[in-house]
C-alpha cells in the first residue's frame, strides 16, 4: 500500500512531535486601577470586588481541569487570581516574577491621556520601537528576553504536561507572540479581557494557538473593566 506521507489530509511531520505543552495563560482579574485605565505595570495593585468574583469564576470553570503546575506573577493582581485556581484544584502556586509585567517607569499611576499630555513624544516612540522604554522604565525588548527563558524553562520541565500561567495583559501578549514566532508589535492586536483564558500547544520548535480571550466563565457576571 502506498505512503500517504506528504499528501492532502497527512500532517506535516514538525507538527507530530513525540511531546507536547499545553500552556493555558489566564490575565489577572479586575483592578480599581483597571477601571479607572490606569497604567499599573509592576505597581501591586490588589483585586477589587469584580476581581475576585471573576477569580471565583474562572476557579470553577478551571477546577475540574487536569493541571500539573501553576505558575503565576508575583503581583498580588496576579497572585490572588491563581491562588483561587490552586485552590479550586488543590494545587499550591509557583512565583515566577518573569510573568510580571511590563514596567511601565514614571508612566505608572498615569493614565493614558496624562502620558499623552506630559510624555507624548516618548510614548509615540514607545508604540513604534520594542526596544524604547517608557522614563524609568522598562522596553518590550526587555520583556521579550524574560519571558524567552521562561519558555525555555517551560520546555524543559514540563513535556506532556498541561500547565497554567497567571500574568497580565502585557506579560501575556508577548509571550503569545513570543511563542508563535509574531513580531512584538503584534501584541497590540491581541485583546486580552480580565481572567480571560488563552492556550497554546507548545511542540518542539513551535507553537499553535488554540484559543484567545475565552472568557465564557464570566457570564453573569458584571462585564470587565480595561
Amino acid at each position: 500500500m502506498p505512503s500517504n506521507h506528504g499528501q492532502p489530509g497527512s500532517s506535516p511531520q514538525h507538527l507530530q512531535p513525540e511531546s507536547s505543552i499545553r500552556l493555558l495563560l489566564v490575565r489577572h482579574g479586575q483592578t480599581d486601577w483597571n477601571v479607572q485605565r490606569r497604567y499599573q505595570g509592576q505597581s501591586d495593585t490588589p483585586l477589587n470586588g469584580t476581581g475576585k468574583a471573576q477569580a471565583a469564576a474562572l476557579a470553577r470553570r478551571l477546577a475540574g481541569d487536569e493541571v500539573h503546575a501553576i505558575y503565576a506573577s508575583d503581583l498580588q493582581r496576579a497572585w490572588q487570581t491563581a491562588q483561587a485556581v490552586g485552590g479550586a484544584l488543590g494545587m499550591s502556586v509557583r512565583p515566577e516574577p518573569g510573568l510580571r509585567e511590563i514596567h511601565f517607569g514614571l508612566w505608572e499611576g498615569k493614565t493614558h491621556q496624562e502620558i499623552l499630555g506630559q510624555y507624548g513624544e516618548e510614548y509615540t516612540t514607545w508604540i513604534a520601537n520594542p526596544e524604547c522604554a517608557p522614563p524609568g522604565g522598562e522596553s518590550f525588548g526587555q520583556v521579550a528576553a524574560r519571558l524567552d527563558t521562561v519558555l525555555a524553562r517551560l520546555r524543559r520541565e514540563h513535556q506532556n504536561q498541561t500547565v497554567l500561567f497567571v500574568g497580565h495583559g502585557g506579560s501575556i501578549s508577548t509571550l503569545i507572540c513570543r511563542a508563535l514566532e509574531l513580531p512584538i508589535q503584534m501584541r497590540w492586536k491581541l485583546r486580552l479581557e480580565s481572567t480571560s483564558v488563552s492556550e497554546l500547544t507548545l511542540y518542539n520548535g513551535t507553537a499553535i494557538l488554540m484559543r484567545l480571550n475565552d472568557t465564557h466563565h464570566l457570564n453573569g457576571l458584571s462585564k470587565s473593566e480595561g
